[in-house]
C-alpha cells in the first residue's frame, strides 16, 4: 500500500513539474519545498485533470500564509493561490472565521481552518463581484488552492496601490472609487473586507482603476466585529490618501454607509 502511494505521489510530482513549464526562476526550488507538499500536489493533479490548470509558472506573490503563481488556464492566464499547510501559522485567522455564520461548524484543526479560509475567499469574491466591486474573478477552489483571474500584463501582476505614481487628480478618482467599493461591499454584498489598505488594492495602470484583492478575511455583517472592521478599513484608506490632500472624517463615511444600508433594507 505504501509503495503504491509513493508511486502515485511521484507521478503527481512529475505531472506538476511538467505543468510548471513556462517559467522557472531562482525561487522555484526554495518555494517548492514549502508549498508543494504531497496533499497539495494531489489537489493540483485533480484540478489539472479537470482542465482548469494547464501550466504553472513562477511565483508572483509571497505572503505570510500563501503563495500566488501565474498559470495557464483554458483560454487565458490565471492566478493560482496556494495556502501553505505546513509552514503557515494562521494565528489571526480564527478572529475572522469564528463568528462568521457560514463557518460555524469548522473544526479548529489547522488544516480545516485553511480549507475553510480558501472556500471563504472564493465565496467572498463571488459576492463582491456580484455587488459590482472590481475583484479578481474567482474560477475554482479546492482544499487549499484558489484559482482566479490573473490581473496584469506580460506575466506581471498589476502594481499595488502603494507603488503606483499618483497625481492629485487620479488620487481623488481612486479614493472615490475605493470608498464606493467599500460601500458596495457593505450595502449590497453584506461584507466587510476586514483588512483593506494600500497593500491589498492593485491598480490597472491603463485606466487607474482600483481592484480589491485578498478577501479571505472578509466577514459577513453578522460577524460580531463587522462594524469595528468597517471602521478600520475606512480609517486605513483615509490615512493613505491624506498625503494627497484628501481630508474626510472616518465617522462621517461610516455613518453614511450605515444610513444607506438601513434605507436598502
Amino acid at each position: 500500500m505504501k509503495k503504491e502511494l509513493a508511486k502515485r505521489v511521484q507521478r503527481i510530482d512529475s505531472k506538476v513539474d511538467r505543468m510548471r513549464m513556462r517559467r522557472k526562476d531562482a525561487d522555484t526550488l526554495k518555494v517548492k519545498e514549502n508549498v508543494f507538499d504531497d496533499p497539495t500536489l494531489k489537489t493540483l493533479y485533480t484540478i489539472s485533470n479537470k482542465g482548469i490548470i494547464n501550466a504553472i509558472g513562477g511565483s508572483i506573490s509571497t505572503g505570510k500564509e500563501a503563495n500566488v503563481f501565474i498559470g495557464e488556464g483554458k483560454d487565458k492566464d490565471i492566478a493560482i493561490k496556494i495556502y501553505r499547510i505546513s509552514s503557515s501559522t494562521f494565528n489571526s485567522m480564527e478572529e475572522y472565521i469564528l463568528g462568521d455564520p457560514r463557518f460555524r461548524n469548522v473544526r479548529r484543526a489547522k488544516k480545516d481552518i485553511i480549507f475553510a479560509w480558501t472556500k471563504k475567499e472564493h465565496r467572498n469574491l463571488i459576492r463582491a463581484k456580484g455587488a459590482g466591486v472590481r475583484v479578481p474573478e474567482p474560477i475554482y477552489a479546492e482544499r487549499n488552492i484558489l484559482v482566479m483571474e490573473f490581473l496584469g500584463e506580460d506575466e506581471r501582476p498589476y502594481p499595488l496601490l502603494k507603488d503606483v505614481p499618483i497625481d492629485k487628480e487620479n488620487a481623488k478618482l481612486l479614493f472615490e472609487t475605493i470608498i464606493r467599493y467599500v460601500e458596495l461591499l457593505y450595502t449590497k454584498a453584506n461584507l466587510v473586507h476586514g483588512d483593506l489598505s494600500e497593500y491589498n488594492i492593485i491598480v490597472d495602470p491603463r485606466t487607474m482603476e482600483p481592484i480589491i484583492i485578498d478577501m479571505g478575511q472578509s466577514v459577513t455583517l453578522e460577524h460580531p466585529k463587522a462594524g469595528e472592521f468597517l471602521m478600520r478599513d475606512i480609517e486605513n484608506i483615509l490615512r493613505f490618501f491624506r498625503r494627497y490632500g484628501i481630508e474626510m472624517q472616518a465617522e462621517e463615511l461610516y455613518s453614511t454607509m450605515k444610513e444607506i444600508k438601513q434605507k436598502n433594507q
